[in-house]
């Protein structure tokens, strides 16, 4: 409302101060200066609440209505009420699905002309705001005030649903959609429904196959970049181009190891704390994320979905798969210096070498929690503990025979195709 108020206002500083032929231009920034100290000068209309000065009577029994909590205009579709008749106009556009202001460089299309100019600050890469204590750049001063809040910990606003608090009264007003329940926005392809016009449009490119953001360093592209944090869809461009910069911006607070992602750091604290909240209803094993229990449950299920395409050997998982396919290939390029071992794999070379170097150095760093007895390897401490819990997860899909290590079940499965075989 009075963002609309103050361009009116500045288109007609504008036009005052027009070049006729002859005349110096007058500069965008001085023309502005211009306009804001006219418009300090018009501010005669002060809020008897808050105290905010406003240039219209109109503009001030608008503002009124944000405390005395009237909102007149109804949208008879939705019910949901505005305290100004524009905010009820753009919020109709929602639903007819119009977009009147074009981006002249790429032909996305919005719903108002600030939501416009904030869009076209994607293409002149222009970010004037920096944050005084990391450096980081916004392209809007509202996005630094935000971040700053990060660095000085204020949560002022609170949910008074769950007691929980947020940096931002935005972050505040997504959060308590959990709360409503309202997910007015249906998708056109499914039944899916979403309570944010955003998540919406993000899940459509699913069905139609669209990736408009583009890796800045390579041809990858992706469906959302990294403003959309609700639905884990953040982080696919922001956090593929980290590959490429290195960039590692958050901190275990326990062991000063950085991650690029803000999900892998709270999974690595869990070897901190010691939390394991994703437990196997098969065996009651837990693990410290979702993706270590999912992988787990290949063991019940003897589920291997990676085919190798040489041989036919399957795996369960495509990392395996992928040092498997070095047999075939025989590539070895990563060699040891101490021995002149090679490796092959130059993805899995650090783990690798560093394994094979405690032979050199005999350290052992994992040691059991039931013996003294220590081991180089993490995989090996853990089948040397199932001799003390007695725990077998390897169950035979022939007999109800168990074990503790997948190479004994292998061995014992040969008995069961020895059978078949003279059967």
């Amino acid at each position: 409302m009075e963002e609309s108020e103050e361009s009116e206002e500045l288109s007609e500083v504008e036009e005052e101060h027009h070049v006729k032929p002859g005349e110096k231009p007058l500069s965008r920034s001085k023309t502005k200066k211009t306009f804001l100290k006219k418009r300090r000068a018009k501010k005669s209309f002060s809020c008897t609440q808050c105290g905010k000065s406003l240039t219209r009577k109109c503009s001030l029994e608008i503002h009124m209505r944000i405390h005395t909590g009237e909102k007149p205009f109804t949208f008879d579709q939705c019910e949901k009420s505005f305290i100004a008749k524009q905010n009820l106009e753009r919020h109709m556009m929602i639903h007819t699905g119009e977009k009147p202001f074009t981006c002249d460089q790429c032909g996305k299309s919005f719903l108002s002309v600030p939501d416009l100019k904030k869009h076209l600050t994607v293409h002149t890469k222009e970010k004037p705001h920096s944050c005084s204590v990391c450096g980081k750049s916004f392209s809007q001063l509202k996005y630094l005030h935000a971040h700053r809040k990060i660095h000085t910990c204020v949560r002022e606003y609170m949910c008074f649903e769950c007691e929980k608090t947020f940096i931002s009264a935005s972050s505040l007003k997504k959060h308590q959609i959990i709360h409503d329940g309202e997910k007015p926005y249906k998708c056109s392809h499914c039944d899916k429904r979403f309570s944010r016009s955003a998540d919406l449009k993000t899940h459509e490119r699913i069905h139609t196959g669209e990736k408009p953001y583009k890796c800045s360093h390579c041809d990858k592209r992706f469906n959302c970049s990294s403003h959309l944090k609700r639905f884990n869809c953040s982080s696919h461009l922001k956090s593929h181009e980290r590959i490429h910069t290195g960039e590692k911006p958050y901190k275990c607070s326990d062991c000063d190891k950085r991650f690029s992602q803000s999900s892998t750091l709270k999974t690595h604290e869990r070897i901190h704390t010691g939390e394991k909240p994703h437990t196997c209803d098969q065996c009651g094993k837990s693990f410290v994320s979702k993706g270590c229990l999912k992988r787990h449950m290949m063991i019940h299920t003897g589920e291997k979905p990676f085919t190798c395409d040489q041989c036919g050997k399957t795996f369960c998982r495509a990392s395996v798969l992928k040092t498997h396919l070095t047999v075939h290939t025989k590539e070895k390029p990563h060699s040891c210096s101490v021995c002149g071992k090679s490796f092959s794999l130059l993805l899995y070379l650090p783990q690798c070498l560093k394994l094979h170097q405690r032979i050199h150095t005999g350290e052992k760093p994992y040691k059991c929690s039931h013996c003294d007895k220590r081991f180089s390897q993490l995989s090996n401490l853990k089948t040397h503990e199932r001799i003390h819990t007695g725990e077998k997860p390897y169950k035979c899909s022939h007999c109800d025979k168990q074990f503790s290590q997948s190479a004994r079940l292998k061995t014992h499965e040969r008995i069961h195709s020895r059978e078949k075989l003279h059967s």
